[in-house]
């Protein structure tokens, strides 16, 4: 019988480092296409801090990876805790300056904390049995939920703190990188061990990314992750636009970010005992049902509902995704594997960011054109993953696992 007492105390403590030092990220995607749509001298790329942020994540994913397997958890995370305060303090230097460059940078250096992050899922599975291994990347995605409720009231807080708008708020994303990078001092995962030489090498990338199990894992993680961050980037831009304040857009990331992590309370518990390919899917279909809805109208009742459910299939997806991968390759092909799917997954949300602002900005004359071709640019991407899960479902039993 597997002993889970290390791996819950270490869930313990990413599951508050989710919370404490993730609240600056609904912090940076509620104010970063309203602090870009005031600097850039083309409002085109008012949504491109926010691509810069992805960016930042999708070259830092490799590195970071690499970090951990050689030096261990603990210092890839301390490594993006002192990527998100600087990118935290050259942003708010850049909204001083009035700069928009200067802002980009900031930006661009957030993203290592960014992936950073994506690793806390990973690290839960590291000293967790099989069976608790999808509740315990649950429950850490879970924590989730706190930041969601932080961040956007600490946006409300600080945004008009000081007379340059938002400049408090960039202040404070310095301060949690400072007070929440003590909690890793605390984790207790051992250092993968320095492979013999005479020890397997594992698959090649390219032999890892070809296997049926690890490919769709990686598509639906991609598809799921992008085309939330495509709509929720263009989210705050869409509600000012369409006649709402900036505390109503606050209110609805908040709503957006609760149904992203409170659901995972249960999804281990769902996948556990539906399976991963049920749940994926059923995340696939919800992502569809919040563009259905947003495309039905812009009240503000339209923009909670959509976002509500939009949260809600990210989780299922992305859970989902994760579950799969970490189940598909051998330990020593972990930080191979895992550097590469993040630096797959947000390449696309990276792509699917810089989109976000063309197409709301650019895309019709109005708030609500923008908004529409935000929505109808999901279905492509959709029937991509769908596509994918059904192939891997339908293959015979017996060539599941290649």
């Amino acid at each position: 019988m597997h002993d889970d007492s290390r791996a819950k105390r270490n869930v313990m403590v990413l599951v508050l480092a989710q919370a404490i030092l993730g609240s600056q990220m609904p912090m940076i995607f509620v104010i970063g296409g309203l602090a870009g749509q005031s600097l850039a001298t083309n409002v085109c790329f008012a949504t491109l801090p926010i691509s810069l942020i992805v960016l930042g994540s999708m070259l830092s994913a490799t590195p970071i990876s690499a970090i951990m397997q050689r030096y261990g958890r603990r210092t890839g995370f301390l490594v993006g805790t002192m990527g998100g305060a600087l990118g935290g303090a050259i942003g708010a230097y850049g909204l001083y300056l009035a700069s928009f460059p200067m802002f980009l940078a900031g930006s661009f250096l957030t993203g290592i904390y960014m992936s950073a992050q994506g690793f806390y899922r990973f690290a839960a599975a590291d000293t967790a049995s099989e069976d608790y291994r999808p509740k315990a990347i649950s429950y850490v995605m879970a924590g989730g939920l706190v930041s969601a409720i932080i961040g956007p009231q600490v946006v409300k807080l600080t945004s008009d703190a000081y007379v340059v708008p938002f400049l408090g708020t960039y202040l404070a994303v310095i301060g949690v990188n400072l007070i929440g990078s003590l909690l890793f001092f605390f984790i207790d995962i051992p250092k993968p061990p320095v492979p013999a030489h005479d020890a397997p090498r594992g698959r090649t990338r390219w032999e890892l990314l070809t296997t049926p199990r690890i490919a769709v894992a990686v598509i639906c993680g991609m598809v799921s992750y992008a085309l939330m961050n495509l709509v929720m980037t263009s989210t705050p831009l869409a509600v000012v636009g369409c006649g709402y304040d900036k505390a109503n857009a606050a209110d609805v990331v908040t709503g957006h970010v609760l149904a992203m992590f409170a659901p995972s309370f249960f999804t281990g518990h769902l996948i556990a005992r539906f399976g991963v390919e049920r749940i994926m899917g059923l995340g696939l279909l919800i992502l569809a049902g919040a563009g259905a809805v947003a495309l039905s109208g812009v009240d503000l009742g339209h923009f909670f509902v959509a976002l509500i459910l939009l949260g809600l299939g990210w989780n299922f997806g992305f859970i989902g995704a994760t579950t799969m991968l970490a189940g598909a390759h051998a330990p020593h092909e972990r930080g191979r594997m895992q550097g590469l799917n993040d630096l797959l997954v947000f390449g696309g949300v990276t792509l699917a960011s810089l989109a976000s602002g063309g197409l709301m900005n650019c895309s019709g004359g109005s708030a609500q054109a923008g908004w529409a071709a935000v929505n109808i640019a999901m279905v492509p991407f959709l029937v991509l993953a769908g596509g994918a899960l059904i192939w891997l479902v339908l293959r015979p039993r017996g060539i599941q696992e290649a």
